[in-house]
């Protein structure tokens, strides 16, 4: 049987909501990760920033521009060392500038993904899988790639069924 394991980075608190700012208990890409493990098992890790984001949104936004034109790569609290248990990758996050936001590529560059299967994951208000599949080619060398998947913020609460399918179609 293969194993799966869910790579995700998620904003709780303020978020944008279908236009507005909402005050958010879990963030989107952390329920859509949980939907993905409901549906096809497998091991969730959460990436956390030792330098938290800054809980205003809109700052939070510049924070995440800044970094991504600098290519920065912040430090996480702690990193997964080796994937070789697994056959299935899925890297989930929220769109932030056309792609995942630099702390998913910090912990995707220390890993070695031959042989590993990945899929993208991007929550967004608008913006679809935005880069993030072409630049995950870049960082998984060795891997081969399934369909990713899109989905809405302000709908991942009510996309259980979506998302299942969609998990149980590329695993």
């Amino acid at each position: 049987m293969e194993k799966n394991l869910i790579i995700y980075y998620s904003r709780k608190g303020e978020n944008y909501w279908n236009g507005g700012i909402k005050n958010i208990a879990k963030g989107n890409t952390e329920i859509v990760a949980e939907f993905i493990q409901k549906a096809v098992g497998g091991d969730l890790f959460e990436i956390d920033t030792i330098k938290p984001y800054a809980e205003d949104y809109y700052v939070c936004i510049d924070e995440a521009k800044k970094e991504l034109r600098e290519q920065a790569r912040p430090k996480l609290k702690k990193y997964l060392d080796n994937i070789a248990e697994y056959d299935n990758v899925f890297v989930c996050g929220p769109c932030w500038w056309g792609t995942f936001p630099m702390a998913i590529f910090t912990q995707l560059e220390k890993l070695d993904f031959t042989g590993k299967k990945v899929m993208a994951v991007m929550t967004h208000e608008g913006s679809g899988l935005g880069s993030c599949e072409r630049d995950l080619k870049k960082l998984c060398a060795g891997a081969t790639f399934g369909m990713g998947l899109a989905v809405h913020g302000a709908d991942a609460s009510k996309s259980e069924s979506t998302v299942a399918a969609w998990a149980k179609k590329v695993v």
